[in-house]
């Protein structure tokens, strides 16, 4: 029935750390600068992408001093697994999107299938779309749009922590940590 708590202990330990803590939150204030230069001023809705990006998403919003919107979207590819499969709809926005500014928050743009989906989604119910991540990965396998705004990049390696997660655990880490090879 998955891994042991000893397991996911060991993977943790032996993890290497990409970014520390204070690293992470340092590019959380430079994307919320970028985000507030492009959007304030525009009653911007953001919509967290969960569960991922509920931690990315609740660092920014109080860096983001200005009027807006939050709802969520739920879709899924991983469902625990650490390969992601058929894209899975848990739940649409609730608020609007014709004529609205919407800023997707998330992660991680690994490669892209889930942003791209969500994105189309919002642009076919009339909405101008941006997307803010937390990590963008480096490497040939992207489709879709880039992310509008990225606060960290990392090579392809599995990630967890600040959302991001390994078998629905450690999105807790204070930083973002890498498995290891």
């Amino acid at each position: 029935m998955g891994d042991s708590l000893e397991k996911i202990q060991l993977l943790y330990s032996e993890a290497d750390c990409l970014y520390t803590q204070s690293q992470v939150e340092a590019a959380l204030d430079r994307l919320a600068g970028e985000i507030t230069a492009e959007l304030s001023g525009r009653n911007p809705l953001l919509l967290c992408c969960m569960v991922g990006g509920m931690i990315p998403c609740g660092c920014l919003l109080p860096r983001l001093d200005f009027p807006l919107q939050l709802d969520y979207v739920h879709v899924t590819r991983y469902q625990g697994a650490t390969e992601g499969g058929e894209l899975h709809w848990l739940r649409k926005p609730r608020v609007p999107l014709q004529d609205r500014v919407v800023l997707i928050v998330d992660d991680i743009l690994d490669e892209g299938h889930t942003l791209t989906a969500i994105r189309e989604y919002c642009q076919g119910e009339g909405a101008k779309v941006y997307s803010a991540v937390l990590v963008d990965k480096q490497h040939k396998r992207k489709q879709g749009a880039p992310a509008d705004f990225a606060g960290l990049e990392t090579d392809d390696r599995y990630l967890f922590g600040y959302g991001m997660d390994y078998k629905e655990y450690l999105r807790n880490a204070p930083g973002i940590y890498a498995v290891k090879e």
